[in-house]
């Protein structure tokens, strides 16, 4: 038989049997190829084997700052792409999250420090407005917002039983009011000045007593006592709270019954708190602001396009219903139009609470701005020496206005008077040239506590006003700038006063024009050997209008550890005096 004969099973009567034998070939070899690539997937997966293709041999690295009470959420988040395969490009991601404070973060942004991260999830956008608003401080870009949570009051049962939770409401003053009156409650927060959830409730607070008489004295009066039982931060506020349901524990005065937190915050020790321990959450009727946890890209010009399509790729990914649920499950909030009955009731909330109403509206910058200005004062009585311009271009109209400059800067600068506490220290001079013999000051005012009362009955606040109102431009008068402030700045540092946030605040609309006074080198030497880390004075000088120099009050201010600001409108002053207050008494508190 010849090599192509067939054997005899198949032999007369069957049919072809090419295609059976082709069936099994094709299932030998198939099961082959499965074999085969079974063990190369196994190799692959155990490190045996590695190929050119695979994505995790040029995987994008990326590292996501987060705020600490979020960070768990994202971390978990981040563990789910990678466990998914999630890739930008073809690319896989390597996802990296750490807990940062919002306000360090946002201070090493300030100083144009490298911050180790491509992205950043702050809780709060107000650190956002702030860096974006910083000339100097690294550049932002936010893409969106990750999650929000409501911020309330939260008590222990017993203190919020004793205000009538859950069925009685109150309003962010009333509520904070309740603690003033009863000094068992005891309300704490976290500074202002670090967290975002402080801030947004005393800027609620602080905009609810503009409406109500007396209201600004209730607001101060608020201030100094939370001053005196501020914590850090967010999560220090919580470790405030009674260890445990014992009289000892709740009447501990140095324990807190009632904290200034977060929806998310509260739902968080409510599930880890033992037994009686647990909080009741009260939202406010008036609105609870909320934290919004922008996703921002850090330094987006320095990102690679690898980089930024990954950070904007994990950001699509964190919208996924599933990722939704995860930040559900950690306590966060992701509608603003819906309150998950199971987060809330887990958060220490209940009917006919208002947790299910919008968020308050935003407050403005300069709301904001004012609220922690007043703080910073309120905290650490300040001793200031105000030095007003009267030099004749004050006499010019500020547009739209139909007032003077120095008529708008009298307003602002009784507006600001307005936010100081009768502890604190506040004078005033006035300058042109030549208004007192050869020198171009006069002081009108001395540097005196405003509750100090003098004969007549007056108190200084009154004699301020007062001075204040008296105020106009010199006829003729020139601007002799530098003599003055070489003047005060000696003055203001020769009556430095230990314990209180000293300063000097100058007012300008002009430029030197004394020809017969001190140059600005010698000036700039003169301040630098009068200023002194140990003894801190920072001199804000405040360029008023067009015709002043931004650049050289911020050389001379420098000179002392202050700061240069510039306003084109004159009503803007006291914000500017606040918000300087805060930058300078910030930098002090980091020496």
């Amino acid at each position: 038989m010849g090599r192509h004969s067939l054997p005899d099973q198949y032999g007369a009567g069957g049919s072809d049997p090419r295609p059976r034998i082709r069936r099994r070939t094709v299932a030998l070899a198939t099961a082959l190829v499965l074999t085969v690539a079974g063990g190369a997937a196994a190799a692959v997966r155990s490190g045996l084997l590695s190929f050119g293709s695979s994505c995790r041999d040029h995987a994008v690295r990326l590292t996501v700052a987060a705020s600490p009470d979020v960070a768990p959420a994202l971390t978990a988040a981040a563990k789910q792409a990678e466990d998914s395969g999630l890739t930008s490009d073809g690319q896989c991601l390597e996802i990296g999250v750490t807990a940062r404070e919002s306000s360090k973060f946002a201070e090493t942004l300030a100083a144009g420090e490298d911050p180790d991260a491509q992205v950043w999830v702050a809780d709060s956008d107000l650190w956002v407005q702030r860096i974006t608003a910083d000339r100097k401080a690294t550049r932002v870009t936010s893409v969106g917002n990750v999650a929000s949570t409501p911020v309330a009051v939260a008590m222990v049962p017993a203190a919020a039983k004793s205000l009538g939770w859950p069925k009685k409401t109150y309003s962010w003053l009333e509520l904070a009011g309740a603690t003033l009156q009863d000094g068992s409650l005891r309300l704490g927060a976290a500074d202002p000045a670090r967290s975002a959830t402080g801030l947004l409730a005393l800027t609620q607070i602080g905009a609810a007593a503009a409406g109500v008489k007396d209201g600004d004295t209730q607001a101060a009066a608020l201030m100094k006592a939370l001053s005196q039982r501020a914590s850090d931060t967010d999560a220090q506020v919580l470790d405030t709270l009674p260890r445990d349901a014992s009289g000892a524990e709740q009447g501990n005065p140095r324990r807190n019954r009632a904290v200034v937190v977060t929806e998310q915050a509260s739902f968080t020790h409510n599930a880890s708190a033992d037994a009686g321990t647990g909080l009741d959450l009260f939202y406010p009727q008036d609105g609870s602001p909320r934290l919004d946890y922008p996703y921002t890209l850090v330094d987006k010009t320095r990102l690679s396009t690898d980089e930024s399509r990954a950070a904007i790729r994990f950001m699509t990914f964190l919208r996924r219903p599933e990722q939704q649920k995860l930040l559900q499950k950690h306590g966060f909030r992701t509608s603003d139009y819906d309150a998950p009955q199971t987060l809330v009731t887990a958060a220490g909330g209940s009917g006919p609470q208002p947790f299910a109403e919008p968020a308050a509206r935003p407050a403005s910058d300069t709301a904001v701005e004012e609220t922690l200005g007043t703080w910073t004062i309120t905290v650490q009585s300040a001793r200031l020496t105000t030095v007003v311009d009267a030099s004749s271009s004050m006499s010019e109209p500020v547009p739209g206005t139909g007032r003077s400059r120095m008529d708008v800067t009298k307003s602002s600068l009784l507006r600001a008077l307005a936010t100081f506490t009768p502890h604190d220290e506040i004078g005033l001079w006035e300058f042109s040239t030549k208004l007192d013999g050869d020198k171009d000051y006069r002081v009108l005012v001395p540097t005196e506590r405003l509750g100090d009362t003098a004969v007549g009955g007056d108190t200084q606040r009154d004699r301020l006003t007062a001075a204040f109102g008296d105020l106009s431009p010199v006829p003729d008068g020139a601007t002799g700038l530098y003599d003055t402030t070489l003047a005060a700045y000696r003055q203001a540092t020769a009556s430095y006063v230990k314990g209180k946030f000293n300063a000097l605040v100058i007012l300008t609309d002009g430029v030197n024009q004394d020809p017969g006074s001190i140059s600005r080198t010698a000036l700039l030497t003169e301040l630098r050997k009068l200023a002194s880390p140990e003894r801190p004075v920072p001199l804000i000088m405040i360029a008023v209008g067009p015709d002043a120099d931004r650049e050289e009050a911020d050389q001379i201010a420098g000179a002392t550890g202050g700061s240069g600001q510039s306003v084109t409108d004159p009503s803007q002053i006291h914000t500017v005096i606040l918000k300087a207050i805060v930058a300078a008494g910030t930098q002090g508190n980091e020496n």
